[in-house]
């Protein structure tokens, strides 16, 4: 987890982090929505598809498991404007996890999940897809940092 002090920090180094890993990074970030055109399905296959040449048959099949592993089958049809918060999350995920050895990057994620307390969820969502993914990173305001469980006080 990276804490910082302004948007102005904040941006700047996730920026920089964004070049250093631009080949394997997956972004979860307001600044990354789903396309809302298409179906949840879909946003998480383009980038197998893209990137790995993968058919559009096996893409659906691949990621009809993820979501049946994940609990959200229900979301597969489904288009953005018509998720919720969580579902969008997970959904925001999965397509992130989908980069080859991805390094993911949760962008403030509380402004994804509003309605969330704590980062309980967050943790629990990162385990469900940690064999599917080489690192997370958390990249939020330092004042965040108790809804993450850790102490103000505890070193970045």
């Amino acid at each position: 987890m990276r804490f910082f002090e302004s948007e102005e920090e904040l941006q700047e180094k996730l920026r920089d982090f964004i070049t250093a890993h631009k080949s394997r990074l997956g972004l979860v970030s307001l600044e990354a929505p789903l396309i809302s055109n298409l179906p949840v399905w879909s946003n998480i296959a383009l980038i197998r598809q893209y990137h790995q040449n993968m058919s559009w048959h096996e893409a659906k099949i691949t990621i009809d498991r993820l979501l049946h592993r994940m609990g959200m089958d229900s979301i597969a049809e489904k288009r953005n404007p018509s998720l919720t918060k969580e579902e969008r999350f997970y959904a925001m995920l999965l397509r992130a996890a989908m980069v080859r050895d991805a390094v993911v990057v949760l962008d403030k994620p509380f402004s994804i999940l509003t309605n969330l307390r704590d980062g309980h969820f967050l943790m629990h969502i990162l385990h469900k897809v940690d064999d599917l993914i080489a690192e997370a990173h958390i990249f939020d305001y330092s004042w965040a940092k108790e809804r993450y469980g850790v102490t103000a006080d505890a070193e970045d």
